[in-house]
């Protein structure tokens, strides 16, 4: 058991994030690798959700491309993740925002928590 805890340690990235949670605008800088070349893509959108704990914890952050809805997972730890930046606070009630899925236009909006 306790090889398994120091091969996670091992690999284990220790970036400091900013604290988010659902329904904050987040910017999120993904380094991506296409054949021999590397770039930095950003993915800006919603926090929907917040999973796991630990080392395992992991974010769902959706965005409206050309009106169509697109979601991404990413992993809190992953070492693809140059940085991530908080664009906006949100005012919800509940930690996960799955109904969003089903809104459109004025109505799937966050209400902007002034801070």
């Amino acid at each position: 058991m306790d090889l398994i805890k120091i091969a996670e340690e091992a690999f284990a990235t220790q970036k400091a994030h900013p604290t988010f949670k659902s329904g904050d605008t987040i910017t999120v800088f993904y380094r991506i690798k296409e054949g021999n070349k590397e770039r930095i893509q950003q993915y800006r959108g919603a926090v929907i959700s917040i999973s796991g704990h630990g080392d395992k914890k992991h974010f769902t952050v959706r965005k409206m491309s050309d009106n169509i809805g697109v979601e991404r997972i990413f992993p809190l730890e992953s070492p693809f993740i140059e940085n991530i930046v908080v664009n906006k606070v949100g005012k919800v009630r509940r930690g996960k925002l799955y109904y969003l899925r089903a809104l459109t236009g004025k109505k799937a909006r966050i209400k902007e928590k002034r801070v």
